[in-house]
């Protein structure tokens, strides 16, 4: 009979693969290029930081952003039994039906934008019908309510992790030049802020802010149902997918896995809100070299999210006091960034106008 293998010698899952840092003379060239344009140093503010690293990922010599897509991921949670939502949990399914429609703010953004914008179930707690810009990848019909069970098994937060990591590698390889993930899930704040308060190890009451819309009462009863569900899972900071089983959402989970498979394949990746920030966070603990590739499109109005950035020292693109989900924030950025690369690749730099460059002392 074979003797299996011990634990540390199974190989790892194809979502802990390795990522490749960036080369710091891609870096250093397109920061070159960027100082040597027809304009005072500096003057896009945080936009040339965002165009210098993107520059460095998608080429300094050869910088092009036209195909870009977002994965919208939805799910449902157990613990909107415990009111901790404005809205009910019905709303998940009659969203999904809306982005089928087109009719989202998602879905006029996207247009916009001219990116591709692709739904996928993974976890709706109901029956969707099927749709060529739907793709069913249900893990569960929703999670354990957190606050009395456990969210998840390991292994379906293994296989949340899994999919979004070969949703990313697999668009990667068709051609795209830049990825963003979005989410859909009734009460997805709640666990959202349950992981951040676990992996960054602050006190929750902190964390917790309005989500949908609710009002103080509502607030401090969230609070404690998350506090609740710490202390009774006791999840293991120092090991993500243990987090994620035991307080996170199918979603979260498919976005940590969609941020790991886009650095893997070497491919910038848009972070939305505070949800697509918890995904974040799981990935980041589970692959540290994720960071290089990360842009970060807003700061919300959710607290946790600036916990996260706080974390990531990587500055926003946008302040707008958004707080919708969904993606929409990455896709604004999108166009904010693609106006940015259009700027470091049509310029001219001041030898090319004839330009006399910033004086000494001035």
């Amino acid at each position: 009979m074979p003797v299996s293998e011990s634990p540390s010698t199974q190989p790892l899952p194809a979502y802990r693969s390795a990522v490749s840092p960036i080369d710091p003379e891609r870096i250093q060239k397109s920061r070159d290029r960027l100082d040597n344009l027809t304009k005072p140093r500096g003057s896009l503010g945080r936009l040339e930081d965002w165009i210098s690293r993107y520059a460095s990922i998608s080429g300094p010599d050869s910088c092009t952003l036209q195909k870009k897509a977002l994965y919208l991921f939805a799910a449902d949670h157990g613990v909107a039994e415990e009111s901790v939502s404005a809205y009910p949990q019905e709303v998940t399914r009659q969203m999904v039906l809306n982005f089928m429609a087109g009719g989202a703010a998602i879905n006029t953004l996207a247009r916009h934008a001219q990116a591709d914008l692709v739904v996928v179930d993974v976890g709706v707690a109901a029956e969707l019908p099927e749709h060529p810009g739907l793709i069913s990848r249900k893990i569960a019909p929703g999670t354990g309510n957190l606050a009395r069970q456990p969210a998840m098994s390991r292994e379906q937060a293994e296989a949340a992790l899994q999919l979004g990591f070969d949703f990313a590698v697999e668009r990667s390889r068709q051609g795209v030049d830049i990825l963003a993930a979005g989410e859909m899930g009734i009460a997805n704040t709640t666990p959202a802020t349950a992981v951040l308060a676990v992996l960054f190890r602050e006190k929750v009451s902190n964390l917790v802010g309005n989500g949908t819309g609710i009002d103080v009462d509502t607030r401090a009863h969230k609070s404690r149902i998350i506090e609740q569900a710490i202390e009774l899972h006791q999840p293991d900071a120092s090991d993500p997918v243990d987090v994620l089983s035991k307080v996170g959402g199918f979603e979260i989970g498919a976005m940590a896995g969609f941020y790991l498979g886009a650095a893997h394949s070497g491919k910038p990746v848009l972070l939305d809100g505070m949800i697509s920030g918890a995904g974040a966070a799981l990935a980041l603990g589970l692959q540290p070299g994720i960071r290089d590739y990360l842009f970060p499109s807003h700061i919300s109005t959710e607290p946790a999210q600036r916990v996260l950035l706080n974390q990531l020292t990587l500055p926003p693109l946008l302040d707008l006091e958004m707080r919708l989900g969904e993606g929409t924030g990455a896709v604004l950025a999108m166009n904010l960034l693609e106006g940015g690369v259009r700027l470091y690749n049509e310029m001219a730099t001041f030898g090319d106008a004839g330009v006399s460059g910033k004086s000494n002392g001035a």
